[in-house]
């Protein structure tokens, strides 16, 4: 479906039964609603499953102003394919740099959210080489264990406006993501690989957080949902139970 928003216009996907509880998904870095693939047919049985493309990544439009990439921008936008919709709360998991957004959504909107599932997450600056590094070291050690590795979806990471993509990942930075995780009150799992060097932020943004579970996941590196479907999903439903019932 295509949402109109102020000055823009977002892609947006829906699966699930209309009286379902819904979950909203937030895409990491330059990935895109594509990531969720091999997940959502998981959750579509008992769950609402909204994606998007925030402004200027996957098949959304750029931004009509850059002064709209923003994490403020991005939770309106939200709200607005959540309205049109007619869903007031929601639960919402994310990874990586979705987590970041959703994170800065969940301090802005907290009457709307339900549950949190930060996947990957850091509220500092992220080494992105390192990441790369420990998400390579995760998969040879899968290998070891005799786990399969897992294919991308096709088209993960296909933006439509490669060049707008750095500035629409750039609004992460001006947002103050520790206030936020301070703030943060809501249930949330905070899930993070043993080979992801965001560990240790995922570990303080959980320390922050009043209401937050941290779960270490083994022989796994940055980039968790599309590494690791099968686990990261389990936990995010396990995170869920008793809430579906």
């Amino acid at each position: 479906m295509r949402v109109e928003v102020e000055d823009g216009v977002l892609h947006a996907e829906v699966d699930g039964d209309v009286g379902s509880p819904t979950v909203v998904l937030w895409n990491g870095a330059r990935c895109t609603t594509r990531m969720w693939d091999r997940v959502t047919p998981k959750l579509e049985s008992v769950l609402r499953v909204v994606r998007f493309d925030v402004r200027g990544t996957g098949l959304s439009a750029p931004a009509a102003n850059a002064r709209r990439y923003t994490l403020e921008q991005y939770a309106a936008d939200v709200n607005v394919v959540l309205d049109s919709l007619d869903v007031e709360k929601a639960h919402h998991w994310a990874m990586a740099w979705g987590s970041r957004a959703a994170l800065a959504y969940a301090s802005l909107y907290p009457e709307r959210m339900d549950r949190l599932a930060l996947f990957d997450a850091s509220i500092g600056k992220p080494d992105v080489k390192a990441q790369r590094r420990g998400h390579q070291e995760a998969v040879k050690k899968q290998v070891a264990a005799g786990i399969e590795p897992f294919e991308f979806p096709e088209r993960w990471n296909h933006n439509d406006y490669p060049d707008e993509v750095p500035k629409a990942l750039a609004a992460a930075r001006s947002f103050d993501l520790e206030s936020a995780a301070d703030s943060l009150a809501v249930p949330t799992l905070v899930a993070v690989g043993d080979h992801d060097p965001n560990r240790e932020s995922s570990g303080e943004l959980a320390h922050r957080a009043r209401d937050a579970e941290l779960v270490v996941m083994e022989n796994v590196g940055h980039g968790s949902i599309l590494q690791r479907p099968d686990m990261t999903t389990t936990l995010f439903a396990d995170f869920l139970r008793g809430t579906l019932d």
